[in-house]
């Protein structure tokens, strides 16, 4: 089952280069969606949209993408696969997709090849309910982290996934981690990076300390209304600050997305659902840079 529900789709392309990539995540039919973002450099189509001012409820893919801006063709090649499947909410014409969407910035040399429509495409040809893929796969492929002491202290960091449940209901997380910091252990340890805590030295690097960002995907069974989905992801976050040090700065991107595909009877507290969701997090993040480290 991917993420932990067995009607959620996930897949995912690698640049043939091994330097980039993006995955996708589809979910059932009557899907709704929601996004925070913290992380004070982001990148993502229909944050706005799915944020708590928008007027987005349903959601029919999210997609996470390196390739910095470029990246975001990623979301035409999903929602134009979506609506050749039918996916999309209904406006007479045709199925029109609500897909949402974030950006690593991975980008290491001049001309080398971005994930585009054709890998948005690709990634939404290959998505199964199989467990996905973790490590330098994907949207992880690219991803570093432990920037924070100078670049000669990078590690990869890569995509991870990760399924907590509690209270009947099912929270699963697909992470991709580029993060400026270090990623903590389930003690606090130190999993990547050098310890840096007496001061952390923000200082001029090549390259910028804006290529940096953690970014993912939430899906749940839990039946949610759309303000009760976006507080419950705007609390996920909390994941992200257990697992990496430190989190959501100036130079990150953070952003997380929600799908609620309300498959069980259970209304679940949005506490629930929100501490599920962090546990899921942390536990991706920190699977990612255990498997790309691999």
């Amino acid at each position: 089952m991917a993420l932990g529900l067995d009607d959620v789709l996930v897949g995912h392309w690698t640049h043939p280069g091994g330097h980039t990539g993006c995955s996708v995540v589809l979910p059932p039919a009557g899907s709704i969606g929601a996004c925070s973002v913290r992380g004070g450099a982001p990148g993502t189509r229909e944050a706005a949209a799915l944020g708590p001012g928008g007027q987005g409820t349903e959601c029919h893919g999210i997609f996470l993408s390196g390739g910095s801006a470029f990246g975001l063709a990623v979301g035409d090649g999903v929602a134009h696969w979506c609506e050749e499947q039918g996916r999309g909410y209904d406006r007479f014409v045709t199925p029109v997709p609500v897909i949402g969407g974030a950006i690593v910035f991975d980008l290491r040399e001049a001309g080398a090849g971005r994930p585009d429509a054709a890998a948005g495409r690709a990634a939404c040809a290959a998505a199964t309910t199989s467990d996905p893929a973790m490590g330098r796969v994907g949207v992880g492929a690219g991803c570093t982290v432990s920037k924070i002491a100078g670049f000669e202290h990078l590690q990869p960091g890569g995509q991870g996934w990760a399924v907590a449940t509690g209270g009947g209901i099912t929270v699963g997380a697909l992470m991709a981690v580029n993060a400026l910091g270090n990623v903590l252990a389930e003690d606090g340890s130190l999993l990547t990076g050098v310890d840096t805590r007496e001061a952390y030295p923000y200082r001029d690097m090549t390259p910028p300390p804006q290529t940096n960002t953690v970014i993912g995907c939430l899906v749940t069974d839990a039946v949610l209304t759309k303000a009760e989905a976006v507080r419950a992801v705007d609390l996920a976050h909390t994941g992200i600050a257990r697992s990496v040090d430190p989190p959501h700065t100036t130079m990150d991107g953070d952003a997380l997305f929600l799908l609620s595909t309300k498959r069980t009877t259970v209304t679940a507290p949005i506490d629930l659902v929100a501490t599920l969701g962090a546990q899921a997090v942390a536990a991706a993040i920190r699977a990612s840079v255990r498997a790309a480290a691999a």
